[in-house]
């Protein structure tokens, strides 16, 4: 059996979690092992029982404890949500049920009063609050046909996309320097002999980080046609070849900017190392999250980032979280909040992802390619998995 868990780098052996890859892919008929289809009945029936809110807004201390705080005045029962900030902004996907008959809320008056509320309390209220009408919004988008819940950290990517895209164009960050402390590494090429754009990616490794830069790909209409990823030590390489879908290149500057803009923006959203991860394990109940969040506010602590979820009867939370100034947690802080919120249900847990990456971020641009192709093409292409770009 595994040492460890295959999130922290093991061999997968959990079946449920292959089952639910090769279901995904389409590979069903390749397995050995019966499809699992009731639970996708069962998550489908789940997510008709659940009516879904989506938040988009200026970032500030406190923030998602006043929007918890608000649902649950509006007697609405959070059975999960995940909540993302970057570059000052934050965005969730919020999934409540009626905290009187955990049923999906149909009310469409009661709707439309979280929305208003929700919409007012992200705008920051106050004046100038119609001013950044724009910038702020609660939507309750209608049920998937199929009945399933959407993909949150997919759908947190589309909206953080659009969200930023509506806003000023903002210069490029990503430079041959690395930029600040653990940025990503971008360049987009023109590979015009081969009818291709090359685009390479360098930064910290870290889990889900293919699936940030592919989906991010694939919402901006690009389609990858060749790639490569090596995961070495502390950091990641990735290398596509790319087209648009009329199966064109990347011609213009400034559409390659602003592809190396948003994918450095979609590899930083979900980066949590400047966080501290804290988990709370315990009975679910209305109201928790309003109350744990509002624990966090009064002893100066900030949520980054959160992963809520409802297991039958039992809440799984994890919570991303620093100081109001934006400095690392205070250790006496910390024993506060778990001292108040009880030692027993509430961990501190130390990521071992913490550090400077092996190689500094400065050295040349164009050796990240080289390295890409020197260490792996030949090997894919001999197996092949790959094609020749020619």
């Amino acid at each position: 059996m595994e040492s460890g868990s295959w999130m922290d780098g093991n061999k997968l052996y959990d079946g449920q979690v292959i089952d639910r890859i090769e279901l995904s892919l389409g590979a069903g008929s390749l397995s050995f092992r019966a499809p699992p289809e009731r639970s996708v009945e069962v998550e489908a029936e789940a997510a008709a029982a659940q009516t879904a809110i989506e938040l988009i807004g200026k970032d500030r201390p406190g923030l998602l404890s006043e929007v918890f705080a608000v649902l649950t005045d509006l007697k609405c029962n959070i059975v999960s949500s995940e909540v993302w900030t970057h570059d000052a902004r934050m965005a969730a996907l919020v999934h409540v049920t009626d905290a009187d008959t955990l049923g999906a809320i149909d009310d469409q008056d009661r709707l439309d009063t979280v929305k208003r509320l929700l919409r007012h309390l992200l705008r920051g209220g106050g004046a100038g609050a119609r001013d950044r009408k724009a910038t702020a919004r609660a939507a309750i988008p209608a049920p998937r046909r199929d009945g399933a819940a959407a993909h949150a950290p997919r759908r947190l990517h589309q909206m953080m996309h659009d969200d930023r895209a509506a806003a000023a164009p903002q210069p490029s960050s990503s430079s041959g320097d690395g930029g600040g402390r653990g940025r990503p590494v971008v360049e987009v090429v023109d590979c015009a002999e081969r009818g291709y754009t090359l685009v390479n990616v360098r930064c910290r490794d870290r889990p889900k980080l293919l699936f940030d830069t592919v989906c991010t790909l694939t919402d901006m209409q690009y389609v990858v046609f060749h790639g490569t990823v090596i995961a070495e030590g502390s950091e990641a390489y990735q290398e596509y070849y790319i087209r648009h879908l009329d199966d064109s290149p990347v011609t213009s500057g400034d559409e390659r900017d602003r592809l190396g803009r948003c994918l450095e923006a979609a590899i930083q959203r979900r980066n949590t190392e400047q966080g501290l991860r804290l988990e709370l394990y315990c009975e679910d109940r209305v109201g928790l999250l309003s109350d744990v969040t509002r624990i966090f506010r009064e002893h100066g602590l900030s949520v980054t980032h959160a992963e809520v979820a409802t297991r039958g009867a039992r809440a799984a939370n994890v919570f991303y979280v620093v100081a109001a100034s934006g400095e690392p947690v205070e250790a006496h802080a910390v024993e506060a909040v778990r001292a108040e919120i009880g030692e027993q249900v509430l961990f501190v847990r130390e990521d071992a992802g913490g550090g400077e990456p092996r190689s500094p971020p400065g050295r040349d641009r164009r050796s990240l390619g080289n390295m890409i192709r020197s260490r792996s093409e030949k090997f894919l292409y001999n197996l092949g998995l790959i094609r020749s770009c020619s």
